[in-house]
Order: structure tokens, then C-alpha cells, then sequence
């Protein structure tokens, strides 16, 4: 049955992937976006989706977006600080948690079946283990710290007013239309030429998880009757892979014969050797499982190469 569907962050990498999975499901699709939003990934979809220029920190016009949608469900993607160029700290705060908040209340007054929060694993911070949805929480940046208020935010709110407000904890998607200085986009360009990126320590790892398999996710619980109000869901293969373990993926795939430049890119402060979900509370209550591995993920990457970001 088709749905009234309201997206944030559909301008960004999952939410554009997210938008073209609602439409070819025939759901009604309205995204929210800033004035100044970046249209390239949405260009070809434009005449398919109502559009809706606001920020999400103008409580006023958020509210008055919602009651004039009144979506059925709704998948709020917007973030900002998860790439290493985002720093500005007050403006992570207002789109992660001030922007949550005020579309969480927007949509309590209208009602609604579904709510679907993406958050971050970074909420957990570094951890020598796969945590589960249960763990302490140790945020250690402005981002994580903003996104783990977000979703203390929507579990109490759930809890408190009986709604399927649900978070979904993201580990490291990939896949078509990523921002093209992210690790996979940058492999394919040089790839191609046969080239590297520069490269941090090779054993920094992550969860690898290709986007069609988080957007089975964002459906499945958005159909899905919530175990308990407010619950949180990991998102990843629970397969952790090295950087090392990548490159030498590319490297048989692109047929690449250079060195790959190991250190040649400052490590991040969120860089670590052990980064891995536990997905089974996912996969145990609803059934979820990831339909990708890493191999397939990059092969479909590298063959939508004519995507903007993949552009040699």
C-alpha cells in the first residue's frame, strides 16, 4: 500500500538511495532540504518527489511542513559532522539533535505509523568489542555526542507517548552516489587509473555495510510492529574488514600493480583497529540480513561508475 513518505537527508548519500527505493515501491515522497542543498543526487528523480526548502533548526517551518504532509512514515537522515571536513560544532548540534527534535514534535501532532531515526555507531565510541544496542555509550566527538542525544531523545519520546519511533545505529554504508572523497568513491577513480588514494594505517578498520541492505532495514521497520517503544537497531554484517583487507580487494578487482601509500593520510581521531556491529538483535526480531558482501557491494559500485563521484 502506497504511503505518504516524508524524507530528511535525501540530498545525501543513503537518503538519495533511500528516495529511489520509495519510488520504485510507489510511495508518495516529500523531502525536506535546505535552501542551500546540493541537488546533484537527486537531478534525475526531481520531477518524482515534492520538494520542501527549510532548516530543520526553524521550528515554525518544519511544523508547518509536517501538517501539510502528514506522512505516514518518516525517515530523518539528515546529519551533519560524519565526514571529517564537517567541524563546525554548533551546526552539528542543531541539524543532529535540535533538527531531530523539532521534526519529532512536528510529527507527534500529526501522528504517525512510523518514525525512523538513523544514527551513528560512533555513539558507542571505541570499543575492543561488537557492542550491543545495550552498551554504555562513550561518544567521543561532537557528532557522536549529538547523535547519541538524538536518540535518547526519540527512545524517551516513544516511550513516553506510545509511538514506532525507532533508530537505526549505521555502521560504515557504501555504495552509489557517496560523497566522492570517501574511501570507496576515491579507490574506484584512482583505481581506474591505476593509482591509490593516499591511505591511512592499514589496519584501521570498519563494519562495511553496502546501501541497499540499510535501506532493507529503514523498510522492514517501518512496516514492522516495534518489540518495545523506542527501540535501537544495529546496522552492519557484523564483519569487520581491515584497510589492508580493502586494498587488496581493489587491487584484484581494478588489476592495480603500484604500491598502495600507506600513511600517506593523516589518521582521523575516530580511526581504530576495531570497529564491528552486532547486528543480531536486527536479524533475531525482524528478520533483517545483509544481501551484500563487500566483493558485491564494490562490483555494483564500480559498475555505476558513470555516477558523478566515480568519474575518472
Amino acid at each position: 500500500m502506497s504511503k505518504r513518505v516524508l524524507l530528511t537527508g535525501g540530498t545525501g548519500f543513503v537518503g538519495a538511495n533511500l528516495a529511489r527505493r520509495l519510488l520504485r515501491e510507489g510511495h508518495a515522497l516529500h523531502l525536506l532540504v535546505r535552501p542551500a542543498h546540493d541537488p546533484w543526487r537527486i537531478a534525475e528523480i526531481r520531477g518524482d518527489i515534492r520538494l520542501h526548502l527549510l532548516d530543520l533548526a526553524d521550528a515554525p517551518a518544519v511544523a508547518h511542513a509536517v501538517a501539510q504532509i502528514r506522512p505516514d512514515w518518516i525517515f530523518h537522515l539528515a546529519a551533519h559532522g560524519a565526514y571529517s571536513w564537517q567541524v563546525d560544532t554548533a551546526q552539528i548540534f542543531q541539524t543532529n539533535l535540535l533538527g531531530t527534535i523539532h521534526l519529532v514534535d512536528a510529527c507527534l501532532r500529526t501522528g504517525f505509523e512510523s518514525f525512523i531515526h538513523t544514527g551513528s555507531s560512533s555513539e558507542y565510541g571505541w570499543k575492543d568489542h561488537a557492542p550491543a544496542e545495550t552498551e554504555w555509550l562513550e561518544p567521543n566527538s561532537a557528532y557522536a555526542v549529538a547523535k547519541a542525544s538524538a536518540t535518547l531523545y526519540g527512545r524517551s519520546v516513544a516511550q513516553a507517548r506510545k509511538v514506532n519511533l525507532t533508530t537505526l545505529r549505521l555502521y560504515s554504508a557504501f555504495g552509489p552516489y557517496e560523497d566522492p572523497n570517501r574511501l570507496m568513491p576515491s579507490l574506484i577513480r584512482h583505481g581506474l587509473r591505476g593509482e591509490w588514494p593516499p591511505l591511512v594505517h592499514p589496519a584501521t578498520a570498519r563494519d562495511y555495510v553496502y546501501v541497499d541492505d540499510v535501506c532493507d532495514a529503514c523498510l522492514l521497520v517501518a512496516q514492522s510492529v516495534p518489540r518495545d517503544w523506542g527501540a535501537v537497531y544495529n546496522v552492519g554484517t557484523g564483519v569487520q574488514t581491515s584497510l589492508r583487507d580493502v586494498v587488496a580487494l581493489v587491487r584484484r578487482v581494478l588489476e592495480i600493480q603500484a604500491e598502495p601509500p600507506w600513511g600517506t593520510l593523516p589518521a582521523r581521531t575516530w580511526d581504530t583497529s576495531t570497529w564491528q556491529a552486532d547486528p543480531r538483535k536486527l536479524q533475531t526480531e525482524l528478520g533483517w540480513q545483509p544481501r551484500h558482501t563487500l566483493e558485491e557491494g564494490f562490483r555494483q559500485m564500480l559498475a555505476q561508475r558513470s555516477h558523478r563521484e566515480l568519474v575518472v
